[in-house]
């Protein structure tokens, strides 16, 4: 435990740089050139780039020893980061106001790029607890991890803006760096006990999609899983795209910032609570319920318009994602064999991640085409209007009951299905313990 938290502790300060960085770069582009279609562009690509990463990255994790994936995340991350600080310093500050700018863009680029490299880290993280912890502690551990990105999440929003206000983007990257020299040093006093690299085949190839495919095909359900968790981020990709315009009809944008620091603690309660009390002896019945308790709560906030109602109905959801999340890691962790982890996790990543900005893109001409409308001046006013309220936020309210509809019906359905019944099937069963000095492997770093 004690190399586990150091572990953790190294991972929480390098997901605390690059979300740092990339909320503070994406808050200066928009300061600098005042380009609503630069930060959204930004959003896009950050999101596309992260669901294309994963198959890569996770092949990264399989191919070298844990330690060595989390020093290569953070060397290239540091190396990026300051090829981005040289460029600032040579450019013109006038070049940065321009959202056409090659050289506005190549800095975006290499920031944009030193963020997602730490995602080698996070799958790296979910493999170590493997390694680390006994099978009947890892949802506790994985619950901690959850509470952990909380904290990361929390604390680059509120100093990411505070930073780039009062000492600029020059300082921001400066403060980088020299997290992640910190962050590299402190990885090379950690000692990982993973004695060989454990290979199932006569080779590793850098991206094999085609063996990650039959690795999670071998488990009965397990693609039922990943596809539900995808389809809840379709869903959830909803809220990405529509509720600032929702909250901010609601409060002043001062106060809906405060609001998000605080509702942000919910990540940090949710995993806190995992991380005491498991998620039971059976944690896909544990992810449904949480599902299901989500879905209400988002038939329930939007009711009437309350910054009450929203500000306790979303503390209860962000409390609960790091449930969902944990369930799917503990239940990764035991059905696939240590040697894949590194890519099923990339692929789960890469597959439920893709669903986000696809909802986000399609999302706004649904909602401006035919939900506002529909309380602005269409039959919705007529049939609901006098309780529910008109108007373009009591649109907005309608399309989250929606899908708080859509998401609690499938959610049931799957409870049904007989992918649930296999998985939890397999799930019972128990799983070897993972020791690398016991298995026969080829070493190749």
């Amino acid at each position: 435990m004690k190399t586990f938290y150091a572990v953790l502790a190294n991972s929480l300060a390098a997901a605390l740089t690059n979300t740092f960085v990339w909320f503070a770069i994406t808050f200066w582009v928009y300061l600098e050139t005042k380009s609503v279609l630069a930060t959204s562009v930004m959003a896009g690509v950050y999101l596309a780039t992260v669901a294309v990463s994963g198959f890569f990255l996770g092949s990264i994790v399989d191919r070298y020893r844990k330690k060595t994936s989390m020093m290569l995340s953070a060397g290239i991350t540091l190396v990026l980061y300051i090829v981005a600080l040289v460029i600032y310093i040579s450019t013109p500050p006038a070049v940065f106001k321009d959202d056409s700018s090659i050289n506005l863009w190549l800095f975006i680029v290499l920031c944009l790029f030193g963020a997602i490299t730490g995602n080698i880290r996070t799958i790296a993280l979910s493999t170590v607890v493997t390694i680390l912890i006994e099978e009947e502690h890892r949802d506790k551990a994985n619950g901690m991890v959850g509470t952990a990105n909380g904290v990361s999440f929390l604390v680059a929003s509120i100093f990411s803006g505070l930073v780039i206000g009062y000492m600029g983007v020059q300082w921001m990257l400066a403060l980088a760096i020299g997290l992640s020299v910190l962050v590299i040093l402190h990885l090379l006093a950690v000692s990982i006990p993973e004695k060989e690299i454990v290979h199932a085949e006569s080779g590793t190839q850098y991206v094999d999609i085609r063996g990650t495919i039959a690795a999670v095909g071998a488990v009965p359900g397990l693609f039922g899983l990943i596809f539900f968790n995808t389809f809840n981020n379709f869903l959830g990709g909803v809220f990405m795209s529509l509720m600032d315009a929702y909250g901010l009809s609601l409060v002043s944008v001062q106060a809906w910032g405060i609001l998000w620091g605080v509702l942000s603690l919910g990540f940090i309660v949710g995993g806190l609570v995992v991380a005491k009390r498991g998620l039971g002896k059976m944690p896909l019945k544990t992810l449904f319920t949480a599902n299901i308790v989500m879905w209400m709560v988002c038939m329930i906030f939007p009711i009437q318009s309350s910054i009450w109602l929203l500000g306790t109905g979303m503390f209860v959801y962000l409390c609960l994602i790091p449930v969902v999340e944990a369930t799917e890691q503990t239940i990764l962790q035991k059905v696939i064999p240590h040697e894949r982890q590194g890519r099923v996790f990339g692929f789960a990543q890469s597959i439920e991640q893709a669903a986000s900005p696809i909802t986000a893109f399609m999302i706004g001409p649904i909602a401006k085409f035919v939900f506002i409308p529909f309380m602005t001046s269409g039959a919705g006013v007529r049939w609901i209007g006098s309780w529910f309220g008109t108007g373009q936020a009591r649109g907005l309210a309608l399309l989250f009951i929606v899908t708080g509809i859509v998401g609690l019906i499938v959610t049931l359905i799957a409870m049904q299905s007989a992918a649930y019944r296999k998985l939890s099937l397999v799930y019972r069963k128990p799983a070897p313990a993972y020791d690398a000095g016991d298995v026969p492997v080829r070493e190749e770093a």
